[in-house]
């Protein structure tokens, strides 16, 4: 019976909403923490998972040598992979495409490579204003490779110890 009757009164009295005020008038004269996004930005992880490249050794040759694993471990089956056999007898990709549109950005296709071919950058400001524009193929992927290929290499050598 004391519950019912208190019960009551916490509604009658409305005391979650003046529970609510307090919380806002506690944080209104405190200073803001927005921020104003194209002008200025927050701090990345250097973990942050972001557009995918494909790397060049220091001589121009890919590193991609068609393993197929990025394929295989990919969750989302977002990977597509045709090789060939080169002259030399070494195997190439012909064809690496990746539809962003169906990738969840969890990083496996990075840590299943064993020469560090696929990569996902820090670059997070890219659109796609129809479908296709989000369909990365192996000429797209390495031309962000090739464009940020040194900070690639210094993300990478940052976070050389924790691997």
């Amino acid at each position: 019976m004391l519950q019912v009757a208190k019960d009551f009164l916490s509604s009658l009295l409305l005391l979650e909403m003046l529970k609510g005020m307090g919380v806002t008038m506690k944080y209104m004269f405190k200073p803001k923490i927005t921020v104003l996004y194209p002008m200025e930005k927050t701090p990345q992880s250097p973990r942050f998972r972001g557009l995918h490249a494909l790397r060049r050794y220091p001589n121009g040759e890919e590193r991609c040598i068609a393993c197929k694993l990025c394929e295989a471990v990919c969750p989302a089956v977002a990977i597509t992979i045709e090789s060939d056999q080169r002259a030399d007898g070494t195997r190439r990709t012909t064809r690496y495409d990746i539809d962003l549109t169906k990738c969840i950005f969890c990083g496996f296709c990075e840590e299943s490579c064993p020469v560090d071919s696929i990569v996902e950058t820090h670059v997070h400001e890219y659109l796609g204003e129809k479908r296709g524009d989000l369909y990365f193929t192996k000429e797209m992927l390495l031309a962000v490779g090739d464009r940020y290929e040194p900070e690639i290499a210094a993300n990478r050598q940052a976070d050389a110890d924790y691997r």
